[in-house]
């Protein structure tokens, strides 16, 4: 799981069948979460807003945490960042 933060939306009206009624997030992992720098489209099943820090589940987990294991997910937000630590 890493941490980051909702820097966006993207909009999709033509989309696999399974993803129907999801809303997917820009996020951008904190700097010490990735050597990258890249963005990631997460799906959204929580209610995340721009500019609120989240918790991301990649690969199966993100499949697993959205109830939908059989879906083209390979990103999703499973939780809001209330408080923590300076991650950067």
């Amino acid at each position: 799981m890493i941490i980051g933060k909702v820097v966006g939306s993207v909009f999709s009206t033509r989309k696999s069948d399974k993803l129907v009624g999801n809303k997917f997030m820009i996020v951008e992992p904190v700097e010490s979460m990735t050597q990258s720098g890249s963005k990631l489209v997460a799906i959204d099943i929580i209610g995340a807003g721009i500019g609120e820090y989240v918790l991301v589940a990649q690969g199966s987990a993100a499949r697993i945490g959205c109830d939908v294991a059989d879906a083209p997910i390979d990103a999703a937000i499973v939780g809001i960042i209330d408080e923590g630590q300076e991650w950067s």
